[in-house]
């Protein structure tokens, strides 16, 4: 079922969300600084592309609070207009029934693009 709904997710738009974030990340590796969110944005690019049968948990790391720090800065660099697309499609999928699962995965996605440091996608097998 989640193959299903991953063809789908791709034929009605993930794929323009997945670009979106391989852009933004080709864009942030420019600079060296750049680079730690470039490949959150490849990280979010993977889940945009095949969202369904992924679970994103906490990861415990010993990193500290430069996580925090890390989603700060990705916020106010490119994070707030990926969440406010991840919103306006969530909305706009939730307004059918049959769009309710995808508006549900744009909400996830929307959470994992708020703060993506510190976070670890899980598949949930086969």
């Amino acid at each position: 079922m989640k193959t299903l709904g991953n063809i789908i997710w791709v034929v009605f738009g993930g794929v323009f969300i997945a670009i979106e974030y391989v852009l933004a990340s080709v864009v942030m590796m420019i600079s060296i600084i750049g680079i730690p969110f470039g490949i959150q944005s490849l990280k979010l690019a993977e889940v945009a592309l095949w969202p369904f049968g992924k679970r994103i948990v906490h990861e415990e790391s010993s990193s500290g609070c430069l996580s925090a720090l890390m989603n700060v800065i990705w916020f106010f660099v490119g994070g707030l207009p990926i969440v406010l697309t991840h919103l306006l499609f969530g909305l706009l999928f939730y307004i059918t029934i049959i769009g309710i699962p995808f508006g549900s995965q744009h909400f996830k996605l929307m959470k994992l693009a708020f703060t993506p440091f510190g976070k670890e996608v899980i598949n949930n097998g086969s």
